[in-house]
């Protein structure tokens, strides 16, 4: 048995989960939120408790430190040294990395140079590394890329159509993110369907939210691009628009580039749309209510992702399954139930809306004389952060 410590860690935040493998038993879980602000708050749980901490971590080596001693002080582990190797997150690995590696002293210096393509991650998870390196010097360190999932994407699909210097001076070109998500979900739809050739397209739904075309595990498509912003409405991001409108907003606005990128990232999507939120419980709220706004919002959501999808079974010439993933993917039944019924007429897809009522398991949604199979998949990026780890050091 062998404990393995998954870690995604963010600017202000890092979430944990502990692992016993290979039996997968989670030991603990943990979130930090407001790391380097005030009125930190932490929350642990383990052995069927939860333990709360409201207490301002300074740096992410309070944080992991207050994790690895709770850890201790609750016998979950005797020492440090129980951890046996600790999987982080890291959202760029470029097209260096097609698979999680062992992190020697290449890797961390890729990863920062990669900083350029995802200035607001990889720091963020170069940090998580350099902490748990130094607080669990004898664990293996490994690096679980969000873009290396999307690393078989053929040309005519990652390169865009600029220049082509753009690519090869600059690396300008479609990446993907949330991989660890599609790739989890994707081998859970092809144990269910008892096929390791089928097409799948999976909807990983959530806050952030992308698309992914997969014949037979691989990736052949995926609607974020060269950053997170690319594809379908998000909950505050705008997804594809026509890139000439972000010049003009500057100059309508009197705003620089980063401040224009700054209302596309985090003032649009079913937020900007709305005017109420972005959390989809809020909007639904409103909906019901008849808000015209919010009613507009969902309306443009489901368009999207309903034309994506179609997109993509026309590039899989054909498609298995239809998987739904994530917070509002799990949990938004209302969202299912329209983005299926705007495939119907087409695709002849078709759901149980009985059974569609229910959320955040493991749902097969499919009813008899359905063109596909409809799931619901709940993800587990830390599981295959764990699972990618164990497989380097077993």
């Amino acid at each position: 048995m062998l404990n393995i410590l998954s870690l995604n860690s963010g600017s202000s935040s890092c979430k944990a989960q502990l692992y016993e493998m290979p039996s997968q038993r989670v030991l603990c879980s943990a979130v930090f939120e407001r790391i380097g602000l005030s009125e930190g708050i932490a929350k642990l749980s383990f052995n069927n408790q939860t333990l709360t901490l409201n207490q301002d971590f300074k740096t992410h080596h309070d944080a992991i430190l207050t994790l690895l001693n709770n850890l201790i002080q609750n016998k979950i582990i005797e020492s440090y040294d129980d951890i046996s190797a600790v999987g982080h997150r890291v959202v760029h690995g470029g097209e260096k990395y097609s698979k999680s590696v062992i992190i020697d002293q290449k890797v961390v210096t890729d990863i920062l140079a990669l900083s350029a393509l995802a200035p607001l991650h990889n720091p963020a998870n170069h940090l998580g590394i350099m902490v748990t390196s130094e607080l669990i010097p004898n664990a293996t360190q490994v690096a679980v890329f969000d873009t290396a999932f999307h690393q078989t994407l053929k040309p005519q699909v990652y390169l865009y159509p600029i220049p082509r210097s753009f690519y090869q001076k600059h690396k300008v070109r479609k990446y993907g993110f949330h991989g660890t998500s599609h790739r989890y979900v994707s081998a859970r739809a092809l144990e269910a369907l008892d096929n390791p050739q089928a097409k799948i397209i999976v909807c990983h739904l959530g806050n952030g939210a992308s698309l992914a075309a997969i014949d037979a595990g691989k990736c052949v498509n995926t609607s974020m691009g060269f950053t997170p912003l690319a594809g379908i409405m998000m909950g505050t991001r705008s997804g594809d628009i026509d890139p000439s409108i972000i010049p003009f907003v500057q100059k309508a606005l009197h705003l620089n580039s980063d401040d224009a990128l700054e209302v596309f990232n985090k003032e649009s999507g079913l937020l900007g749309v709305s005017g109420i939120s972005s959390d989809m419980r809020d909007i639904q709220k409103a909906m019901d209510e008849g808000h015209p706004d919010a009613i507009l919002a969902i309306d443009m959501y489901v368009e999207r992702i309903g034309m994506l999808i179609a997109s993509y079974i026309a590039q899989l010439k054909g498609c298995d399954a239809i998987v739904f993933t994530a917070g509002v993917g799990e949990n938004a039944t209302f969202i299912r139930e329209r983005v299926i019924a705007y495939l119907t007429p087409v695709f002849n897809v078709k759901i149980d809306t009985q059974l569609n009522k229910k959320r955040g398991e493991f749902l097969d949604l499919t009813l008899d004389g359905s063109s596909m199979k409809v799931y619901v998949i709940p993800t587990n990026e830390e599981l295959m952060i764990a699972l990618d780890t164990y497989q380097l050091i077993a």
